[in-house]
């Protein structure tokens, strides 16, 4: 199985029927659902929950929560370098790094990750890994 992460933007939009993306991520899911291994982290869950609403939510959650994906722990002592982070890649008023987008950046330094479920186009074709390595954006 291929590893993958999934940020908030493509989890609102696999949940909410309403989203542009939902029918790409969708089929994305219904073609390479079974090759690909979803992580993620528990910043980005919180704002997925909190974008969607209703029986889309409980929907969003229980997948999660059946193993759908897989959430890497985090820890305060891990703030410092997140903010760092933040702020090496946030470039005043164009667009700014976010704890969630942090976390994820950190998994994939971590794990060598490369691939990535989002929406978050501009940002994340724009984010280098310390081994100078792009994102894969699906």
């Amino acid at each position: 199985m291929k590893p993958a992460l999934i940020d908030a933007s493509a989890m609102v939009a696999l949940f909410d029927v309403r989203d542009k993306a939902h029918r790409h991520y969708r089929e994305l899911l219904r073609k390479q659902g079974h090759e690909l291994r979803l992580h993620s982290t528990w910043p980005c869950v919180i704002e997925a929950s909190h974008l969607v609403s209703g029986t889309a939510r409980l929907a969003l959650l229980r997948w999660i929560g059946h193993g759908a994906v897989q959430i890497f722990p985090m820890d305060a002592a891990e703030l410092p370098e997140l903010s760092l982070l933040m702020d090496t890649w946030t470039e005043p008023r164009r667009t700014v790094m976010d704890l969630a987008d942090a976390t994820l950046y950190s998994v994939a330094a971590q794990t060598d990750i490369r691939t990535i479920m989002t929406l978050d186009i501009r940002d994340f074709s724009r984010y280098r890994l310390p081994d100078g390595q792009a994102f894969e954006i699906l």
